[in-house]
């Protein structure tokens, strides 16, 4: 691609994003070939003025307490603990019980440890890269509360 081409192009996109990535994506537009690569650029920087990314680097500094406010975080924990409840509730009403076959309560806590492993990988994927630090936190966090669910079922031998 002609090197006043790839400028053209570059300018498509918002001052803040070709602040800090035009030079790189000028010349990398200079190393690409046809039409195909144009168009998917002037479809991209479109797309970056209507949802803009920004430009800045990933926010890495996020805190606990934010990343604690996510429904992907904080859903695991809720599950995890309502499942300990569930148990526990059995346990204050009906003793410990070893039935031969598994009841109620066995299945809603099943269901909500199970539940709950989709929302955590998609937590931790999504916000590892982004912010590790915190992210970790949290994830700790959801095992020590998946943990504690576990503990009674194991210890009672429910």
């Amino acid at each position: 691609m002609k090197p006043s081409l790839a400028r053209l192009l570059t300018r498509l996109y918002p001052r803040r994003w070709r602040n800090r990535y035009g030079v790189e994506f000028e010349a990398l537009l200079e190393s690409s070939r046809g039409w195909r690569s144009a168009a998917n650029v002037v479809w991209s920087a479109l797309s970056e003025h209507i949802i803009p990314t920004g430009g800045s680097p990933m926010n890495q500094d996020q805190s606990f307490a934010v990343m604690m406010k996510r429904p992907s975080a904080f859903i695991p924990m809720a599950m995890s603990l309502t499942a300990l409840a569930v148990v526990l509730g059995s346990i204050a009403i009906f003793g410990v019980v070893h039935e031969t076959d598994e009841g109620a309560t066995a299945h809603i806590w099943q269901l909500l440890m199970a539940g709950q492993l989709p929302v955590l990988a998609f937590f931790a994927i999504k916000w590892l890269p982004r912010a590790p630090k915190p992210t970790l936190c949290v994830l700790s966090l959801q095992a020590a509360a998946a943990l504690a669910s576990m503990a009674p079922v194991f210890f009672l031998g429910l």
